[in-house]
């Protein structure tokens, strides 16, 4: 991966140094870094400065970023992927169920990573494998993946500042209530290292729900949902703290009456593309194990946020 970026200085950059200009565009320190050590990384008039030369109106800073490696570690698999949106800083994808993001122990073939590798493989580019927000195994939908470091930097800040807004679906037991805001703290369970639960002496938790549909037939509702924190299995700790767990959880409430995996599905991202600025916005539509309760589209569903 090769590409160059380039910034013409208005009055109000005059005197800030390059590394202070490069950090308010986002760039890391560990990438300015690499930038000191790439041939031509820092240029102004094609010739190189250091991140101590301080700008000047009119002039041009170019930025190339060289990766030429691949994650290594990671075994090139072929396996259907559902890409929603690719340009050259990102890839927005609609994930399976059971589908690991990240390789692990017994998972060294079967994950994300694994399919993420084999595209550009066969595209003949390289690629560090990026994921940006986290799915468990059998969470659907829709997932984001930087390019490149500098896309990386960016929207791995933008998750740290809650700036990119995601909302999930998901089915639970029972006619849930209207809409309201969980807010308990989530800790491990003793003993496991995967299972949590609510209590003191947890991490700060907030979940927000609403109810969209429920079906009488079933006894189950469909949730819209967003969250203040992202710990993990937040939102299938929460609804089953206060009575209404996913079917199909393993973890948390084993009922595979109705679907064989937890009903959870990441339907909604919106954003600010890191480098252009320009707002994005996706929806990835149901699955087909999670319309049991006798819907076929989310629309009109959850046409206005919460």
């Amino acid at each position: 991966m090769k590409m160059t970026m380039t910034y013409p200085m208005s009055n109000t950059q005059t005197d800030k140094t390059v590394e202070r200009f490069l950090l308010e565009q986002g760039y890391s320190q560990k990438l300015i870094r690499h930038l000191r050590n790439t041939e031509n990384g820092l240029t102004i008039d094609k010739t190189l400065v250091y991140t101590t030369h301080k700008l000047k109106e009119g002039e041009i800073l170019s930025v190339f970023i060289s990766e030429e490696d691949s994650s290594e570690n990671i075994v090139p698999t072929k396996m259907p992927l559902h890409i929603v949106f690719e340009d050259e800083h990102l890839l927005v994808v609609n994930k399976d169920a059971g589908v690991p993001i990240h390789p692990s122990q017994g998972n060294f073939d079967n994950t994300l990573a694994n399919g993420i590798a084999c595209y550009f493989k066969e595209k003949g580019e390289n690629f560090i494998y990026r994921a940006i927000n986290r799915l468990d195994r059998d969470t659907t939908g829709l997932l984001i993946l930087a390019k490149n470091p500098l896309s990386a930097c960016i929207l791995s800040d933008m998750v740290k500042k809650r700036e990119i807004s995601r909302r999930y679906l998901a089915v639970v037991c029972g006619k849930l209530p209207e809409q309201g805001i969980i807010d308990a703290p989530i800790s491990r369970v003793d003993g496991s290292t995967i299972e949590r639960c609510t209590g003191q002496g947890g991490e700060e938790a907030r979940t927000h729900y609403r109810r969209l549909y429920y079906d009488s037939a079933s006894d189950h509702s469909l949730a819209g949902l967003k969250l203040e924190t992202g710990r993990t299995h937040q939102i299938r700790v929460h609804l089953k703290s206060i009575g209404f767990p996913l079917p199909g959880d393993f973890l948390y409430h084993p009922d595979y009456r109705y679907i064989k995996r937890q009903a959870l599905h990441s339907f909604r991202l919106s954003f600010l593309h890191p480098i252009k600025k320009v707002p994005l916005f996706f929806e990835a539509p149901i699955p087909e194990d999670m319309k049991f309760l006798g819907f076929t589209s989310t629309e009109g569903l959850w046409d206005n946020d919460f």
